[in-house]
């Protein structure tokens, strides 16, 4: 079953995630394209494509790409170009192994474009994918002998790795200091360049060639470890980073003797990068709270004793001992007789949840009243925590169609401007006798003012803050792109049940024509056993609760869309759906049908050796946001159908109860159908919770998921509304309309900066501190920008 994962994000507010507790064995590997055709095809349940062992240390042997997708470049791409490019290739059958390392020094999304680079440039690794919310590296690579290799690159590139569960890992995630003191250890370079900057000013009434000295040292002290980046970055397969362009522009202030703007160009960039690492930071900070909710280690029952032993050793088949106040470091079953639990970080009610023996309960979970034993059901790497942590990644590798593009703009747009700036230096002292001194600097300036930085992070810290405030509403939403696409629907598909529903139907008519009410549930209930449908578990919960005995039925064979039947006593028993029946109708049976389904319910016949016997009606409650969120919808532009698999009167009561066109008896097949006409003149979105509902939940332009539903459901879909609640949609809409609008305007601000500078950069109005400063300018008001969608409110509220 799926569960919700609540986290703290600061004092006032909450993320929620969601858990897809997957079996393994039945997950549809739907999700990803190279995985399967964008036209539906009906097949039997495949492996799921994407295992949570993702993120556990030890490494797994991937036999083919056909045993694995996940294995394949295409479903680690982020271009669907690159996808469908890798989907006409050959797939490779040589054997890989993939292993995860945390990364250590990654401060921006940039970052993770020049690791990934340097990494696949070693010969013999198929795909690198740096996981930048969890600041990992998922590497596939040909033999384990490339791991040291590997380890090396990253080192020379700048950014140091450790495996995933080794002590060295554990190591890097020791506390730093805290308060004054810690941001004191944070920041020491830029407090000592920007003290002995104001030293050196305060020399310069007194002598000005020590004064001048001063400044030439505090920014070559300054500037050797950003030079010593860049010639790492160059060596690993990047030379136009923003660092080569400091170093560049800052030895050719020195060398025109502006030692005093060298110094500051240095230190305005420093800042700039603390400004993108704050920024990096808060965006990762849920993340940071969900893995804490785990304890490093744990009480384990060995033999009756209490032993202490790490969470990452615990197996499935281990009784640990949790305390008062303790968190469960696993997923389990509850051994202990009652006890209560606070689930707040999970589920984000307040009030404690009791529970009894054999109840399951998630890692993360508080107990609160008493000392309680757990029987570990989860393996290492694989509990709901954990399941949560690779469905971030998972969401992080599909990025937005326009954070693609500005990600190939910047990959030539660099390299050009250096040229332009080369350009700007030559041509006018070599053809028209300027001075040379004066086009340098001019050049140098326009260096600095055309780096991307504030273009390239536009995209992704409005991406990243939107996704988390999605997150902190209850929607889960599966990357840039399904962040993107939810601003551009333009209609809505519904499924009924379990979505415009509370998808708990309860049994309200029992008519009987030749039998009585005992003997007609009875047999009902015979050919229901064992189904897992709402109806079906109604019906036997129904029966049971009346206290009637179920009868033993053989044979039993679901019909798609029509009913079931069976054998009971050598004698066949039916439910047929009425709009499904095969049959001639008795007119009090159509009466009867009529009244009931006049009524909003789901009525079946059941017939006893092929004669009517009666029918069982069924009721669900509508969800009470259901009109809301119809009706927000509206407002938004946005139009609202039903489709559903009951019969027309039924749909059309619960339709004009929440005012939404309808469209009734339809099977799975049909529902694909009516979505994909739909898709060809309009962006629609389908939501849905069934496993019947995937097929047209991945024809429609993005499929979400109710977060009661099942696994197959959410594996399908692109967003997930964790928390049940339908008006959130429209709020997910109306957040994705102003990520795009903020992305909009960060493009527009950095370019429009850079725009007017470059003009006053050549003609010599503005120099090389204020390029910086336009630039690390830039760069913080894209962020700002970006960050404030982390106090969105809907329109609803």
């Amino acid at each position: 079953m799926p569960s919700e994962i609540t986290l703290d994000l600061g004092a006032d507010s909450k993320v929620y995630a969601y858990a897809v507790l997957t079996n393994k064995e039945n997950v549809m590997c739907s999700k990803h394209t190279a995985c399967q055709s964008n036209k539906i095809i009906a097949k039997p349940t495949a492996v799921s494509c994407c295992s949570p062992s993702l993120a556990a240390s030890k490494m797994t042997a991937i036999s083919s790409v056909a045993d694995s997708c996940c294995s394949s470049d295409a479903c680690s791409s982020s271009d669907p170009n690159e996808e469908s490019e890798r989907r006409e290739a050959p797939l490779a059958q040589s054997a890989s192994e993939r292993q995860s390392w945390l990364i250590s020094g990654m401060d921006c999304p940039s970052c993770a474009q020049k690791l990934e680079k340097a990494v696949l440039g070693v010969a013999g690794v198929q795909q690198a994918k740096v996981l930048f919310a969890t600041e990992k590296l998922v590497v596939d690579f040909a033999s384990t002998s490339l791991m040291a290799e590997i380890e090396q690159v990253a080192a020379k590139t700048g950014f140091p790795i450790t495996l995933v569960g080794s002590s060295a890992a554990k190591a890097t995630t020791a506390p730093q200091p805290q308060g004054w003191l810690g941001f004191v250890y944070a920041n020491w370079h830029i407090l000592a360049i920007a003290f002995s900057m104001a030293i050196a000013a305060l020399l310069a009434t007194v002598s000005e060639p020590l004064s001048n000295g001063l400044f030439v040292l505090t920014c070559l002290a300054g500037l050797y470890p950003v030079a010593k980046k860049a010639v790492r970055l160059a060596r690993s397969g990047t030379p136009f980073a923003i660092e080569t362009l400091m170093s560049v522009a800052a030895i050719g202030a020195l060398y025109l003797g502006e030692s005093v703007e060298a110094a500051m160009v240095l230190l305005l960039f420093l800042i700039g990068e603390k400004l993108e690492a704050y920024a990096a930071s808060r965006a990762r900070s849920g993340v940071q709270a969900l893995m804490a909710l785990v304890p490093e280690n744990s009480i384990k029952i060995v033999d009756g004793q209490r032993v202490e032993v790490a969470a990452s050793e615990l197996m499935p088949g281990d009784v640990v001992e949790i305390a008062p106040g303790s968190r469960l470091p696993a997923d389990g079953l509850l051994l202990t007789l009652t006890a209560s639990f606070d689930e707040s970080a999970l589920t984000g009610e307040s009030v404690p949840a009791e529970h009894t023996s054999g109840a399951k309960l998630m890692a993360g979970v508080v107990a609160v009243d008493k000392v309680v034993r757990i029987e570990v059901t989860s393996k290492q790497g694989e509990n709901a925590i954990d399941r949560i942590l690779h469905l971030i990644e998972e969401a992080e590798s599909r990025k937005a169609p326009l954070e693609r593009f500005l990600d190939k703009f910047s990959r030539w747009y660099t390299p050009l401007m250096m040229l332009v700036s080369l350009a700007v230096i030559v041509v006018p002292p070599m053809f028209f006798a300027q001075p040379w001194e004066t086009w340098v600097y001019r050049g140098l300036a326009l260096l600095l003012i055309a780096c991307p930085c504030a273009l390239v992070i536009s995209t992704p810290a409005a991406i990243t803050s939107g996704l988390a405030a999605a997150a902190k509403r209850g929607a889960l939403i599966k990357g840039g792109a399904a962040l993107e696409q939810l601003g551009k629907v333009e209609a809505v598909a519904f499924d009924k049940t379990g979505t415009l529903t509370q998808g708990k139907p309860q049994v309200t008519d029992v008519v009987s024509f030749l039998y009585d009410d005992e003997t007609l549930l009875s047999l009902s209930a015979a050919v229901e056993v064992g189904s897992s449908h709402p109806l079906a578990v109604a019906l036997i919960n129904h029966t049971e609760s009346l206290g009637y005995t179920i009868a033993e039925a053989t044979d039993k064979m679901a019909q798609v869309g029509a009913g079931v039947s069976g054998f009971v006593d050598g004698k066949s028993v039916e439910l047929v759906a009425p709009s499904r029946a095969q049959f001639p109708l008795s007119l009090q049976l159509e009466r009867e049908i009529v009244r009931l389904e006049g009524q909003g319910k789901t009525v079946v016949i059941v017939r006893h050796d092929s004669e009517a016997i009666g029918l069982i009606a069924w009721q669900d409650t509508l969800r009470k946001d259901a009109a809301q969120s119809v009706v927000a919808l509206g407002k938004l532009g946005v139009s609202a159908v039903m489709l559903t698999g009951d019969n027309p009167r039924s749909a059309q009561a619960i339709a004009e109860q929440i005012g939404i066109d309808y469209q009734a008896s339809l099977l799975p097949a049909d529902k694909v159908h009516y979505v994909e006409q739909f898709a060809a003149s309009k962006t629609v979105a389908m939501v849905g919770d069934g496993i019947n509902d995937a097929p047209a939940m991945k024809a429609a332009s993005i499929g979400i998921a109710m977060g009661g539903g099942t696994d197959v459901a959410l594996e399908t879909a692109d967003a997930a509304l964790t928390h049940n609640r339908l008006v959130e949609l429209p709020s997910m809409i109306e957040l994705s309309r102003a990520t795009m609008s903020i992305i909009r305007q960060n493009v527009a601000l950095s370019l429009g900066l850079k725009g007017v500078f470059l003009v006053t950069s050549l003609l010599g109005i503005t120099g090389l501190w204020v390029a910086v400063l336009a630039d690390s300018g830039a760069t913080a008001l894209v962020t700002l920008n970006a960050l404030r969608l982390l106090r969105f409110r809907s329109s609803n509220e």
